[in-house]
């Protein structure tokens, strides 16, 4: 059977989650720019390629490889451009279909706020810019190429293997409850199944919030884990005093309050979330660790 072909570019954790969901109904191809990695993606179904988005011209033998593109690599760690997604825009095909997953720094510090995918982006750093940059790209190349691009914006993703359990067991500080921000999570399964989601029903140009219906804050959600896997809670400093002890990039996480409506993920996109909410998912990570 001809399948239609997909490709995944930055294939990491979530990526891999994918593949069980895509390999039946493509030819999915994976981008890697390790090339120790190409026996691992081909054992789960995909057909390695070589290729470095920081080095524009190993790109050029995929142009037009496949219409169907997942966007899942970060943007570079230096600048305020995205020069990774301007080099992957280079090489796509005319009426593509792209899901890029992007994330939730690009609002910035909301202040607890809650919202839809409709309040305005206003980063706060470069990290977050960057995103902007990418999201920006790729609506103006999907204008002019006749193509299709779903924007999900995703917070803190998390699973059995992706808890701040080493934070927890080092005693790291959290806020203080009068300094604590709201965060917002979603489990790596679900947003995976949010990906194949936004592929087959994103509209095009359209934002989706890709997080779970959690309510909570960052030192709450800590102590959950804690509770959940019998460790210390962590101590709780004012904002002052944890700066003086934590890095500036953890810091920066610390520094941004906002809560995301998901409506148009679960109505739109018809998606339900196997993990809902941070209890239903300590209580999975908890009885598969049994």
């Amino acid at each position: 059977m001809n399948r239609p072909r997909l490709l995944i570019v930055g294939c990491g954790d979530v990526g891999m989650r994918l593949l069980p969901l895509l390999r039946t109904r493509f030819r999915v191809y994976a981008l890697t720019s390790q090339p120790e990695r190409c026996a691992e993606l081909r054992a789960a179904g995909a057909v390695p390629l070589v290729a470095d988005l920081d080095q524009p011209a190993t790109l050029r033998r995929l142009a037009g490889l496949a219409r169907h593109i997942l966007h899942l690599a970060p943007p570079q760690p230096d600048g305020a451009l995205d020069r990774r997604t301007r080099a992957l825009c280079a090489i796509l095909p005319e009426r593509a279909r792209v899901v890029y997953v992007s994330t939730t720094g690009v609002y910035g510090d909301c202040g607890g706020a809650l919202f839809d995918e409709t309040r305005p982006v206003a980063p706060r750093n470069a990290r977050a810019l960057r995103r902007v940059d990418a999201e920006q790209v790729l609506r103006r190349w999907a204008r002019g190429a006749g193509a299709s691009v779903a924007i999900l914006r995703v917070p803190g993703i998390y699973g059995a293997d992706r808890l701040p359990l080493k934070r927890l067991r080092e005693g790291t500080p959290a806020l203080a409850e009068a300094d604590d921000v709201y965060t917002n999570h979603i489990h790596a399964d679900d947003l995976a199944a949010a990906i194949v989601r936004a592929l087959w029903r994103g509209l095009p140009g359209r934002v989706y919030h890709a997080v779970d219906d959690s309510d909570m804050k960052m030192a709450a959600y800590f102590d959950a884990v804690a509770d959940a896997y019998g460790l210390p809670r962590p101590p709780r400093l004012p904002r002052a005093e944890l700066a003086r002890v934590v890095t500036p990039a953890l810091l920066s996480f610390m520094s941004e309050s906002r809560r995301l409506r998901n409506d148009r993920l679960t109505g739109e996109l018809g998606l339900r979330l196997r993990y809902p909410t941070v209890a239903a998912t300590l209580a999975a990570c908890v009885k598969m660790a049994d």
